[in-house]
């Protein structure tokens, strides 16, 4: 099977229900921005050693959990297909608040703004943690678009939630690794 079919030279891709759409269409801004924090996710973990396999763990079930938030927003929201899509359960925010919580129980209690850096990973992490911001922003526009005011559209308020709690999670995540590898989080200079 051949990777490039041409379908896209003019500027159009298609939706989950074969729906052609621009390029540059929100819908496809906000999903693409997921497949890059996906991405970056992908980075972290592969420099991650064993020993943290409990976070190797919790991001590879994010990096699924991201899987399945892109193929919603690559979905109309009003079609049949919606709703055969996994979802973002409220387990999954409940999991990101509990390894939230974890981090910080073995953290320094913040008193300054810190910048980003520090080990590696803790970089890589904060860079994560900027695209998550991104993302958050693209798909709130999308549903402020799409969405009418409906308190049934659960799924994808739990779709907004997730990616708010999940930039908090990749915060403390830097902050756990410059522990974990001996670094300090450099405060902001007043």
């Amino acid at each position: 099977m051949k990777i490039y079919t041409g379908t896209g030279d003019q500027g159009m891709t298609s939706l989950v229900n074969g729906e052609r759409i621009s390029k540059g269409d929100l819908k496809v801004e906000s999903y693409g921005t997921i497949d890059e924090l996906n991405s970056w996710l992908g980075v972290i973990v592969s420099q991650l050693p064993l020993s943290l396999d409990q976070t190797i763990k919790e991001l590879k079930n994010i990096q699924s959990n991201l899987f399945a938030i892109g193929s919603c927003l690559a979905t109309p929201f009003n079609s049949p297909l919606f709703d055969l899509l996994k979802k973002i359960d409220p387990a999954e925010i409940k999991n990101l608040e509990n390894a939230i919580d974890t981090y910080s129980d073995q953290l320094m209690e913040l008193q300054n703004f810190i910048l980003p850096g520090g080990h590696p990973l803790a970089a890589w992490t904060h860079v994560a943690r900027t695209v998550c911001r991104r993302a958050e922003r693209r798909i709130i526009n999308l549903l402020e678009l799409e969405i009418p005011k409906d308190p049934n559209q659960t799924s994808l308020t739990n779709i907004q939630i997730y990616m708010n709690r999940l930039a908090d999670y990749l915060f403390m995540l830097a902050r756990f690794f410059n522990f974990h590898f001996g670094q300090t989080d450099e405060n902001l200079k007043k």
